[in-house]
């Protein structure tokens, strides 16, 4: 393929960029936009493996959310409450830029509120999270604006018709979004300022030539200036030193619900879990913590033991004796690390990366595609 590239190829596609993006998920077609909304004479290329973006952009479970109060505990057991507090700051101004960027109506913008759920039988847990509560808003509320976010909100639970929940918490500012439509509305604004996206193209190895870096696919060499790994749980694979570990979230739809009362994200099992309304029907996933080896794989698929959980917890919390039936099952991979944060640096003269986003790209996404488009401009 790369002896047969036209004259015409060559000089509109592959020898022309000043930056090239490895990954078109929601990180790098925001540095992208951002690259060419800074810059707009930068010549600006994508080079995607897949089909559609392959990570978890377009395979998430669209919660616009930047953590339960489980979450938050969890997060306090190994990070400095500056440090939580800051990342929660970081996740709603993204979500804050996403809307701003692309427009409520066009991404399906919804602020439904989030519900954290309590089993039958963590009781104690759930008391627990309870009297952090005050802690919790009192430590995040300068991160969004000055409100209180959770509130003990026990009297919903009837109404939603779900079953064997004993305690809820309520989040008024988290929201859900269509995905799809968010990463198509993103592409679609980074062709209007010509930004050029190749599919199908697979990055194998990124060198340093004498005067250029050198992007080798499997359609051939291209050469840029500058390049920006934005690849998530796949950023190992070409630089190891990278720290990102691979995680797979499995994912289920119904068919659609009659009379389905469901409105809003969910959470339980400290964010394990997770599941929403969506054009009446469930979107329900996680399960990741029941073997968490097993899941830290860049490989797409399904185990028996997570969608087994998966229909249990359908049919028996989420949609109690309905027999729901299921309409669709995909996985997404997210990247993960020992650090909360994202990656956003340079790993090498002119290379430069922004990966890691722990399960929250939807929330950080726009905000590290545009600070590792900074770091490359202002280097």
């Amino acid at each position: 393929m790369e002896q047969n590239f036209s004259y015409w190829e060559r000089t509109a596609f592959i020898d022309n960029a000043d930056v090239i993006i490895i990954g078109s998920g929601i990180v790098g077609l925001s540095a992208a936009l951002h690259l060419k909304t800074r810059e707009p004479n930068l010549k600006v290329l994508v080079l995607e493996r897949g089909f559609l973006p392959s990570g978890a952009s377009t395979k998430n479970a669209g919660f616009a959310c930047f953590g339960t109060v489980s979450e938050q505990l969890s997060s306090l057991t190994h990070s400095s409450e500056e440090e939580v507090a800051r990342l929660v700051n970081y996740k709603w101004r993204g979500l804050q830029r996403l809307r701003q960027n692309l427009g409520d109506e066009n991404i399906d913008y919804h602020q439904h509120g989030g519900h954290e759920l309590f089993i039958q039988g963590e009781e104690s847990y759930a008391d627990e999270c309870i009297g952090k509560i005050d802690y919790l808003n009192n430590l995040l509320k300068n991160a969004i604006n000055g409100h209180d976010i959770y509130s003990l909100a026990n009297e919903k639970i009837t109404g939603f018709g779900i079953g064997g929940v004993s305690r809820m918490i309520y989040n008024p500012f988290e929201g859900q979004i269509h995905t799809g439509k968010m990463m198509r509305t993103l592409l679609n604004k980074c062709y209007q300022k010509d930004v050029v996206v190749l599919n199908n193209c697979a990055t194998t190895s990124v060198t340093h030539e004498d005067d250029h870096i050198q992007v080798n696919t499997s359609h051939g060499a291209f050469k840029a200036a500058k390049v920006i790994l934005a690849t998530n749980a796949f950023a190992s694979q070409l630089f190891p030193e990278l720290k990102v570990i691979p995680g797979r979230g499995q994912v289920l739809v119904t068919k659609p619900i009659p009379g389905l009362k469901l409105q809003g994200t969910y959470h339980f099992n400290e964010g394990y879990y997770y599941f929403r309304n969506i054009d009446g029907r469930v979107l329900f996933g996680g399960g990741r913590n029941l073997n968490f080896a097993a899941e830290e794989t860049a490989e797409f698929g399904h185990t028996d033991a997570v969608k087994q959980s998966l229909v249990k917890y359908l049919n028996e919390v989420i949609l109690p004796g309905q027999n729901a039936e299921i309409d669709y099952w995909w996985s997404g991979i997210m990247g993960f690390g020992e650090d909360i944060s994202p990656i956003v640096k340079q790993v090498e003269p002119n290379i430069y990366c922004a990966v890691r986003c722990n399960g929250m790209g939807v929330a950080m996404g726009s905000l590290v595609g545009e600070e590792v488009a900074d770091l490359l401009l202002n280097s």
